[in-house]
């Protein structure tokens, strides 16, 4: 059996486009390690939660680590975690954002946010201004992560099941009424609905005027990561809701900090996954986000060089020792104006006892044509497994957590 990697490039997946060459930037750029890889591996396709669909980067790791729509906890309860927050399945949270905010025509239309440093004390202030207020029986308490971000936690017998007040494209959309999405969530979206009322009324003439809401959810019952796959480790991350995800799942966060240096920082992770394998882990995930900074830019050229300048930290991979995974989580296109797209996402799968398929360059394209071909993100952990020779023999049932992929990594015995 072998240990298993995960090298996550955040937003890798990309569309073609014509300035390079009707190929989309990971098929143009220059990549002589990630080919080498690919020509001694197995290849494919991702789609973290199906063709088409364009999930975010939480709702895609919660997939690709094996865990399933109804155990997700939601963003803002992995930014709870990530801050090192207590959490408690009888309350609500929600991730609250202060914003300047203008009326045009009767609605309210977002035009910035605070800056981060600058505006910190002043964003502060104005969040303890609308820390506390109850509404129907319902508690809305803020906790500042800074930069006028906050976690809102509701107690008093919420309901998670509403929609966001912050639509994303603030150019596009004005800020949106609060909705329930089941006839259970009718209290609680309209407490939601006066509560941000009153936080305008208490904001009136503030340089920052409006609270947004995003992200609902509330802690969930669901296995450890241990529990579900047989395995455990450590998750290598920058951001905070990163490292609240590797929380909700059982694997220790390792903060890493990104640069204005990608090469330099996945070196820097390659290092650590080294270190981890040493040090006896059965698992080591890394997650950098620098190819979804650049497809972020919607410059195509941009994401070429981001993605040339992560391969040449890729030339050291422990393929001798463990099986090794780079992909994406999801498709961040240099074009159009898009957050993110449905497109597939290359995938490479290489180490001990994984055979070469014929492919011999990293892409969308070649790494389509490879043996292990179209995957969704519940996909992704047994074929993991499966390589490092950890599959779970189905027949048998050695493990009394739904879902698993893998063997228990603690068995328990039969005492006589």
């Amino acid at each position: 059996m072998h240990p298993i990697v995960v090298v996550l490039l955040d937003g890798l997946g990309d569309r073609a486009h014509e300035s390079l060459g009707g190929r989309t930037a990971n098929e143009a750029a220059a990549t002589p390690n990630l080919d080498a890889l690919v020509t001694r591996g197995s290849t494919g396709v991702l789609y973290a939660v199906g063709p088409g669909r364009a999930p975010s980067s939480e709702v895609a790791h919660w997939s690709m680590l094996g865990f399933r729509p109804d155990e997700f906890p939601g963003r803002a309860v992995l930014e709870a975690l990530g801050a090192r927050q207590e959490t408690d399945p009888a309350d609500v949270f929600s991730f609250a954002a202060l914003r300047p905010a203008d009326e045009r025509d009767g609605e309210l239309w977002l035009t910035g946010r605070p800056r981060r440093g600058e505006d910190d004390e002043e964003a502060g202030t104005l969040l303890e201004r609308c820390d506390g207020i109850e509404v129907d029986g319902l508690r809305f308490s803020l906790s500042d992560l800074g930069r006028g971000e906050a976690i809102l936690r509701i107690s008093g017998g919420a309901d998670d099941r509403v929609t966001d007040s912050d639509a994303f494209f603030r150019d596009r959309y004005p800020v949106l009424r609060p909705q329930p999405v089941v006839a259970e969530a009718e209290r609680t979206a309209r407490a939601a609905d006066e509560w941000m009322h009153e936080v305008l009324r208490r904001l009136e003439g503030e340089r920052f005027n409006v609270i947004t809401l995003k992200w609902w959810g509330r802690p969930r019952e669901a296995p450890t990561f241990a529990e579900r796959h047989g395995i455990s480790g450590s998750f290598i991350a920058a951001s905070r809701f990163m490292h609240g995800l590797a929380r909700a799942v059982g694997l220790e966060p390792l903060e890493e900090a990104e640069s204005k240096d990608a090469t330099a920082d996945l070196a820097r992770r390659v290092d650590l996954i080294r270190e981890r394998l040493d040090a006896g882990d059965t698992f080591v995930f890394s997650h950098q986000k620098a190819t979804d900074e650049a497809g972020h830019t919607k410059d195509p050229a941009i994401k070429q060089r981001t993605i040339e300048a992560l391969d040449e930290a890729l030339g050291d991979l422990p393929t001798d020792r463990a099986v090794i995974c780079l992909t994406g989580d999801h498709a961040t296109p240099a074009y159009p104006d898009v957050i993110h797209s449905g497109d597939p996402v290359p995938l490479v799968l290489a180490g001990p006892g994984v055979r070469a398929d014929g492919v011999t360059s990293f892409g969308e394209l070649p790494c389509a044509a490879g043996i292990l071909g179209h995957l969704r993100g519940p996909d992704l952990m047994p074929i993991l497994l499966n390589a490092a020779d950890r599959p779970l023999f189905l027949g048998s049932r050695p493990t009394p957590f739904p879902g698993a992929d893998g063997y228990p990594a603690v068995l328990e015995p039969l005492r006589p």
